[in-house]
């Protein structure tokens, strides 16, 4: 029988994998538009391709498979995450508010991960307007996700204050998510009175989305060794650590 200590090999993998497809997909087309003498394609108006002019031409399967891989990889990492404190393995969610945090969390995930997948599908040389409405919907979905699973952890770091894991989490994805929520209104600024500026201003949004996901490794990390029923509601209340009272968890 495989130890608790590995099993959590079985699904940490899972954002390190999207994480590593959505920057290895962004890295190739750039890299692609660079050597290829920096074309200028059908779609784009500026001297700097986006994201999607380049997802546009010969790339597009590559950028839809990555698309979809990413997708995927984002709505499952919310999605298991969800499940381990459902079962006890990571700490639960003690207030019926959490856990509606938690539930819109997963469905704005799946509805920015939709968007994600169409964006690549309805490119912006064939379909422009679709391209800019999937687009929105993908920014806007992690954006409500993320901003669901900061309050959401916010809310359990206070029933569990010795738990600086929880804390860490939430403010490291609070930092980035509002970095990338303020470069996205730029962007949006950007995209009808600059387009250089905005070019640039996606493939750094881009970029930045990889760090978003690899913060649900160092979450799904903290489950390692946790046998299921460990951290039940009903075990914490009975053992006194709810509402304001110390705790500690295993090293993850």
């Amino acid at each position: 029988m495989i130890s608790l200590r590995y099993q959590h090999l079985t699904y940490v993998w899972i954002p390190l994998f999207g994480a590593f497809i959505w920057f290895g997909t962004l890295l190739s087309m750039l890299i692609t538009w660079l050597a290829s003498g920096r074309p200028k394609y059908i779609s784009q108006e500026g001297s700097i391709a986006y994201i999607s002019d380049v997802g546009a031409d010969i790339l597009k399967p590559l950028f839809i498979a990555g698309g979809a891989i990413t997708a995927v990889a984002f709505f499952l990492s919310l999605f298991i995450e969800r499940l381990l404190r459902h079962s006890g393995r990571l700490l639960p969610n003690m207030r019926r508010r959490e856990r509606v945090f938690a539930i819109l969390s997963v469905l704005s995930s799946f509805l920015g991960g939709c968007g994600l997948i169409l964006l690549t599908i309805f490119d912006t040389k064939r379909h422009t307007t679709l391209h800019r409405v999937f687009l929105l919907l993908f920014m806007v979905g992690v954006a409500l996700s993320a901003i669901f699973t900061v309050v959401e952890y916010r809310w359990i770091s206070r029933e569990f204050v010795g738990v600086r894991q929880l804390k860490i989490s939430y403010m490291l994805k609070a930092i980035i998510v509002g970095i990338l929520i303020l470069l996205a209104i730029a962007f949006g600024v950007a995209l009808y009175q600059s387009y250089n500026t905005g070019a640039v201003l996606e493939w750094t949004i881009a970029f930045g989305f990889t760090f978003y996901l690899l913060t649900f490794y160092y979450d799904l990390r903290q489950a390692k060794g946790v046998p299921k029923g460990e951290y039940s509601v009903a075990r914490l209340r009975e053992n006194g650590l709810v509402n304001g009272h110390e705790m500690t968890t295993r090293p993850a």
